[in-house]
């Protein structure tokens, strides 16, 4: 388990990360959310004691992170611009991390350099900006670390390739209990990935929260009323949200789905279905709520 406590980092008179409290739960995903500036890289650097914090502690099973060797080798850390020695090759860099990284996989990692189509012995200075991306993410699969911190990891990746390490990810956990933290500025990358998502804005945490939680207590129920009837009327829901287009009513409703079709059936509705919710929406909702357009933040 990953523990950050009132983290905080200033850089002179900016506050790129003010007080950031979070726990990474091990074999979770968690997807760090937010715009260019609000403090995720900068975050990720203090989680992988690459960046030492003004204020408070960062710790990997209650062991502190920063200059402590034992603790970054469970760690690998990916970041959006990606650093190899120069002039090396894929190989070379397979050589320093297994100096660095003693359950390095050798074998699987040129099996996954082939099945990527990347050469081992081609200089990576030719790579384009979307091989140098694949190269870095095999190196910390291979690493055989537990945690795994990705800035940006699929910027720059085709969908085939993000599908492609989104599998990768998900056959780790399953086998090895790894834990991916993935930052990113696009939430719709996410979706699909992570268990618990943050929303990182202004260098604090607006909103932590597990998506299965999230997804459970908040619906979307497209309606047409009876003549007379308007939203305010469906007694016993808490509606957050409604749109209109012609007869059609759309609401977006906070509570347990039972209740909610039991006080759907109760109003007795020309029509009505309830349908999940995405990602995104189920953010716009949970962030108007504490006064924020999500909209404006991370889209």
């Amino acid at each position: 388990m990953i523990e950050a406590v009132h983290v905080t980092k200033r850089f002179d008179h900016i506050t790129a990360v003010d007080h950031i409290n979070a726990t990474i739960r091990t074999g979770s995903v968690f997807g760090l959310i937010g715009t260019n500036g609000a403090g995720k890289s900068t975050f990720l650097r203090m989680a992988a004691g690459v960046l030492k914090p003004d204020e408070g502690t960062v710790t990997i099973d209650g062991i502190s992170v920063f200059e402590n060797m034992e603790a970054k080798k469970r760690l690998f850390y990916i970041s959006d611009d990606q650093y190899f020695f120069s002039n090396a090759t894929p190989e070379e860099m397979m050589s320093y991390y297994r100096v660095v990284y003693p359950a390095f996989d050798k074998d699987r990692f040129r099996r996954l350099m082939k099945d990527f189509g990347l050469e081992t012995r081609r200089k990576i200075n030719t790579f384009s900006k979307g091989m140098k991306k694949q190269l870095s993410v095999l190196c910390g699969i291979c690493a055989g670390t537990d945690y795994l911190f990705c800035d940006e990891t699929f910027d720059g990746l085709d969908p085939v390739m993000r599908q492609a390490v989104k599998s990768i990810f998900a056959h780790d956990m399953e086998e090895r209990q790894l834990t991916p933290i993935i930052a990113s500025h696009n939430l719709r990358e996410l979706e699909d990935i992570c268990d618990h998502v943050g929303l990182l804005h202004k260098g604090g945490i607006l909103l932590s929260k597990d998506l299965d939680e999230m997804k459970m207590n908040l619906h979307k129920v497209q309606c047409v009323l009876r003549p007379g009837m308007e939203p305010e009327d469906l007694v016993g829901l808490e509606v957050l949200k409604t749109e209109r287009r012609g007869k059609l009513l759309t609401l977006t409703v906070r509570g347990d789905l039972n209740m909610v079709e039991f006080r759907m059936q109760q109003a007795d509705p020309v029509f009505y279905e309830t349908i999940p919710l995405s990602l995104e929406e189920i953010f716009i909702s949970e962030t108007e709520v504490v006064g924020y357009d999500v909209k404006k933040l991370i889209f």
